[in-house]
């Protein structure tokens, strides 16, 4: 007869809990209210988007997520752990939105402080490695007192990934990059999520989010105004066409296909969210044997920012 599990074989059979829960998170500064009734989740391997105005109360969030505020009212698990338990910020990366580091010390020297506060065990080579990673390889022994404000945001993306962390919360970290640095923190964080890392992103460079998020809590006034994946928030897919000798028969062909809306010769089918892959031909295909003239035809989507702007004024909470 074969022996009886142990807790350690049981625990380990489990599946990972989330990298960060949190739940009716609430917090007051005076009269007031910074964030309230705040609950969402980031899985591990997961790249969520926190979007918002500014003073919508997204760092203050991260800060309670992080153990560094604590809330009035809510719960936060952090791997697993409380966030008021130290040991839940063993395995996390925080890049701040302001920092700054010891302009004395170069830039390997920052890194094995912020290594050795950690109480992690990072080889050297490790190390350099990870300066490589942001593009600093070359730049390990000189001060960071003379780095670009971009170089020393480089360098904070490796204190943040240099104890290998299980979590990572970037806060606006592409602010002071050029378009190839944009380019490596975009590659960077889907480097992380094919690693099983979670990232938390906060970012004002609304294309970058759409570019890497799964998916994206939208914070105003303190409250989630809307959260989902970028498919569930942007909706519908549309379809503009620009055409000539549109009959009845050609009207009734597109209505077929979605709402249409028209002004003039130009013409916007509503399709839905996830279309088959011939809706479009078949559809072109069908207004030609009906003897319409089609001209131009553009398969588009609304961006975020134009889904963000549109939460923002209607105060719309139907992803809530």
């Amino acid at each position: 007869m074969s022996a009886a599990p142990t807790a350690e074989q049981l625990l380990a059979d489990l599946p990972p809990t989330a990298a960060v829960w949190c739940s009716g998170l609430r917090k007051r500064y005076r009269k007031r209210t910074a964030v309230d009734d705040v609950s969402f989740t980031v899985g591990r391997g997961e790249v969520l988007g926190l979007l918002g105005p500014n003073g919508a109360g997204k760092t203050t969030v991260i800060k309670m997520l992080l153990g560094l505020v604590r809330p009035d009212a809510g719960e936060v698990l952090l791997l697993g752990r409380p966030a008021r338990d130290p040991h839940s910020r063993s395995k996390v990366g925080y890049l701040p939105e302001l920092f700054r580091y010891q302009p004395w010390l170069t830039a390997a020297e920052v890194l094995d402080l912020h290594v050795r506060l950690a109480g992690a065990t990072v080889p050297a080579a490790e190390r350099r490695e990870c300066l490589a990673l942001v593009g600093l390889a070359d730049r390990a022994g000189d001060r960071v007192g003379g780095f670009s404000k971009g170089m020393q945001q480089r360098l904070g993306l490796a204190v943040a990934l240099v104890a290998r962390p299980e979590f990572v919360v970037l806060d606006e970290p592409t602010s002071a990059l050029d378009p190839i640095g944009r380019a490596d923190v975009r590659d960077l964080m889907l480097s992380l999520r094919s690693r099983g890392v979670a990232v938390l992103l906060n970012s004002h460079l609304i294309g970058e989010v759409e570019r890497v998020c799964d998916r994206v809590v939208i914070l105003d006034k303190g409250r989630i105004a809307a959260a989902g994946t970028l498919a569930e928030l942007l909706g519908q897919r549309e379809l503009r066409l620009r055409l000539d000798k549109v009959d009845d028969a050609a009207s009734a062909r597109l209505a077929a296909a979605g709402e249409v809306t028209s002004d003039g010769d130009l013409f916007t089918v509503a399709l839905p969210a996830d279309p088959d892959a011939d809706i479009v031909p078949d559809l072109v295909a069908d207004l030609v044997e009906l003897g319409v003239r089609v001209h131009a035809v553009e398969a588009g989507r609304i961006s975020l920012e134009e889904r963000l702007l549109d939460i923002l004024r209607t105060g719309t909470e139907e992803h809530r």
